[in-house]
């Protein structure tokens, strides 16, 4: 049987397919194993099963010369070095397609959470704080009528933009490489620069892809040019925000608040500055944690895999071999 090394434990729906047709070793801790060890236990293998966290690069290759396919638990793919791949002839698959409602719900969760001050009010209460009803007690924001800027406007933003759009009247401002003509008319929405999605908005959604232009892309001068009220969601990729510039956004008031799903590093340290901060939400990258969506992406994950292992094009492809 063809050997086959999991990174981490992925739900049986998939990987009970890949035990039934390979030797596989999976890797037992919650914690991903370092580079070493990666490359160690995948030495010999014909399959591998990766996640984000772990890098897949011309080292890890080199260890592992009968390696044919890395099938990686997620949609984007920062952590493979594709071009090595395809030099070397191992197929790469994703599990696109099935994060897009889970996401689009963990957006409009923290868009609310975050306008509607809920972790800070929530956390009075919990902590003796809450002494009455009061008339100026947590204040927030509106969402209905108010303007929604979908900063990507691919299958996520649509979803996120259309949730809001359709539920609480949002006008949707979007930017995007191109025109999305059913965003234009099913959400009446409008392609703008970035500069007027950040001055116009009452939300700004972060729905981008990571890459080297888009790194770092809200930092002080995005932050600047937003409203004092906007709340800013991420639920893309952290790097795409300079995180002490955020944090000095949220302290100086230059924004009201902001909901983050994804930070830069992962997990981020507990004594980090953005924890202390009371308008500021943090969920530990549970955008896609249904029991639906992560089953769903362990068949695709299963089934990229699985056609690797018997040299059959992937239904999922990265790469062209």
């Amino acid at each position: 049987m063809p050997r086959v090394f999991v990174a981490r434990r992925i739900p049986a729906a998939g990987l009970d397919r890949i035990a039934a047709a390979a030797d596989v070793d999976v890797w037992p801790d919650r914690l991903p194993p370092s580079p070493d060890q990666l490359r160690e236990r995948v030495r010999g293998c014909d399959g591998l099963v990766s996640l984000l966290t772990d890098r897949v690069d011309a080292a890890l290759l080199d260890a592992a010369p009968t390696l044919k396919v890395v099938s990686n638990f997620a949609v984007g793919f920062n952590n493979v070095d594709v071009p090595a791949c395809t030099a070397r002839g191992v197929r790469v698959g994703n599990t696109p397609g099935v994060l897009t409602d889970a996401t689009a719900d963990i957006a409009v969760t923290l868009m609310l959470a975050a306008a509607r001050r809920l972790g800070e009010s929530a956390t009075d209460a919990k902590e003796g704080r809450w002494l009455t009803w009061e008339p100026l007690g947590w204040l927030g924001q509106d969402l209905a009528g108010k303007t929604l800027g979908i900063v990507g406007m691919g299958r996520i933003g649509f979803a996120t933009a259309k949730r809001l759009h359709h539920g609480w009247g949002m006008k949707v401002l979007y930017t995007a490489r191109s025109a999305k003509p059913d965003a234009d008319r099913e959400l009446a929405a409008r392609r703008v620069e970035l500069d007027e999605l950040l001055r116009d908005s009452d939300y700004v959604s972060l729905h981008a892809d990571l890459n080297p232009t888009t790194k770092g892309l809200f930092g002080a001068d995005a932050f600047g040019k937003m409203k004092r009220t906007a709340v800013f969601v991420n639920t893309s990729r952290g790097p795409l925000v300079d995180q002490p510039a955020l944090a000095a956004a949220l302290r100086a008031g230059t924004i009201f608040a902001a909901g983050l799903d994804v930070t830069d590093p992962e997990p981020l340290p507990p004594d980090h500055e953005l924890y202390a901060l009371p308008n500021c939400v943090i969920a530990p990258h549970v955008a896609s944690a249904t029991v639906g969506t992560r089953d769903a992406m362990a068949n695709r994950c299963a089934d990229n895999l699985l056609a690797g292992l018997c040299g059959d094009p992937l239904p999922y492809p990265v790469n062209n071999v």
